[in-house]
């Protein structure tokens, strides 16, 4: 039956398509074929949200080998969320990708470009889904592996996208490492890969091998969702790749990351492991450095994607913040930030790309009086803009709000209101980098003389689909913020973590 099959669907379904696409006959009838099948993996994504949030984590044992001994897919209420955050990314980029595409890369590699993004979405969404440890690990070079050479497309266009390329390669590959080497030393310890039952294993261990275990797989996974300082990879991909791949990057990768990291915290390390805490207070501070200097760089940058390329390394730092709280408004509260800035930075790449299309540059003397001349959007652009400063009404206001109410629900060695107080300054340094760009777009005079071709539809209604999602997120998100909470309740296990009076 379907609903038996439902957690393993989402991840083969792109992985057996991509091939399919190198073999269509012309290019837009290949990205038509990608675009089904993203939409067909979010119906059943969200299927199986549905299914877990009413009888709990879903398992599927491949091959019919029950854990521990085979590979099994586990996926939490959490994970759920996750998947049909990616799988909507996908299913809304795709089109836009169809129509932006053409003008960034060149005609010959369009098929294999619609093949590859199938693959890395196919790698993350096996993140997310196996309950395998090492299968993270494949999960997330595959992922990789055709990201870098999405990345490296962008070279028509500009040739620093090879050089964007090479530099998440090594990095990427780096990060990889550190991670297989700490399950390599978890292994060693447990004798088993599977995630619950690594749990169960070391139970009562807390010797030096486990102890660089859990600082090998941090540090790799940290350096896979660019949490400062190990963020180096991350402005000049966004940058440099098409347009259609940065606002897929910039709304999935990171946010997959972020959950590998959630899983491995408390699924499979566990409050009762003594080095936790200390962890939890690297990521308080990492993530407030993370804001802050993110936040200030992006200030300086004349190039549009490179200002919401680090103020997506901000975002993370947001995220992070969170996570230290280690309790179950905490995780809730950058689970719900993990949606929202999916979402809103989806309508802000988006837009950037329809501009890119438009006039053929993403530089900020670009826009200038751009919303004589593209208000629609200018608008899209805006309300994403509006929501990564926290305005009222906006989706980015809502995460903040609700990470504002952790922060004061949780212990931490910083004081609770130096760390909201950093919260409301960090926001005010996105009021200075996005008011740069409002202020070029709404009241500086146009260049006359520059053509500015029509975005075609392909690209306006995703655009505008994102944008206003974000706005109904900001007006109507009880539902989300109670989602993710018993996401977060599911995977702190008891439902407390340090500190929690929740």
């Amino acid at each position: 039956m379907l609903l038996d099959d439902l957690p393993v669907l989402p991840v083969i379904l792109p992985l057996i398509a991509a091939p399919v696409c190198l073999l269509l006959p012309n290019n837009k009838l290949s990205g038509s074929f990608a675009t089904v099948v993203a939409w067909g993996a979010f119906i059943l994504s969200v299927m199986l949200l549905q299914q877990i949030a009413t009888g709990g984590a879903a398992e599927y044992a491949l091959g019919g080998w029950a854990s521990p001994l085979g590979i099994v897919y586990r996926i939490d209420l959490a994970g759920a969320i996750v998947m049909s955050l990616v799988s909507l990314m996908a299913a809304v980029t795709l089109p836009y990708a169809i129509e932006s595409i053409r003008a960034e890369i060149n005609g010959y590699q369009i098929s294999a470009f619609f093949a590859m993004f199938l693959i890395c979405f196919a790698g993350l969404m096996g993140v997310v889904a196996t309950g395998d440890a090492f299968n993270v690990f494949v999960f997330l070079e595959i992922s990789s592996l055709s990201t870098y050479t999405l990345v490296a497309l962008g070279a028509k266009r500009d040739r620093r996208a090879l050089t964007a390329a090479f530099t998440y390669l090594v990095l990427g590959t780096i990060g990889a490492t550190f991670f297989v080497i700490g399950l390599g030393l978890l292994y060693q310890v447990t004798g088993t890969l599977n995630m619950l039952d690594i749990n169960e294993q070391m139970q009562g261990q807390d010797n030096k091998v486990v102890r660089a275990g859990y600082a090998f797989i941090v540090t790799g996974i940290a350096l896979k969702l660019a949490m400062f300082p190990l963020h180096r990879w991350l402005p000049d991909a966004y940058t440099y790749a098409p347009s259609a791949v940065t606002a897929f990057l910039a709304s999935t990768s990171t946010k997959v990351a972020i959950y590998a990291m959630l899983r491995f915290l408390f699924t499979v390390f566990g409050f009762s492991f003594g080095f936790a805490d200390v962890a939890f207070t690297f990521f308080l501070i990492l993530g407030l450095i993370g804001m802050f200097y993110a936040s200030t760089v992006a200030i300086f940058r004349e190039d549009v994607k490179m200002i919401l390329a680090y103020s997506s390394v901000a975002q993370i730092g947001y995220m992070l913040l969170g996570i230290s709280f280690a309790t179950v408004d905490g995780v809730g509260a950058a689970l719900v930030h993990v949606v929202q800035h999916a979402v809103m930075k989806s309508a802000l790449f988006m837009a950037v790309g329809a501009v890119f299309f438009a006039v053929g540059s993403h530089r900020l003397s670009a826009y200038k009086g751009l919303a004589k001349k593209m208000p629609i959007t200018t608008a899209a652009f805006l309300i994403g803009g509006l929501s990564l400063i926290g305005v009222p009404l906006t989706g980015g206001f809502i995460s903040k709000w609700v990470l504002i109410q952790a922060a004061f629900g949780s212990v931490q060695p910083v004081p609770t209101l130096l760390i909201v107080l950093m919260i409301v300054a960090s926001s005010l340094l996105a009021v200075a980098y996005v008011g740069r760009i409002a202020w070029t777009m709404l009241l500086e005079d146009p260049d006359n003389n520059a053509p500015v071709k029509a975005v075609p539809l392909g690209m306006t209604i995703p655009m505008l689909l994102m944008a206003g999602l974000t706005l109904y997120l900001g007006i109507d998100a009880g539902g989300l913020i109670e989602l993710c909470r018993a996401a977060a309740e599911s995977l702190l296990g008891t439902g407390l973590g340090f500190g929690s009076a929740s």
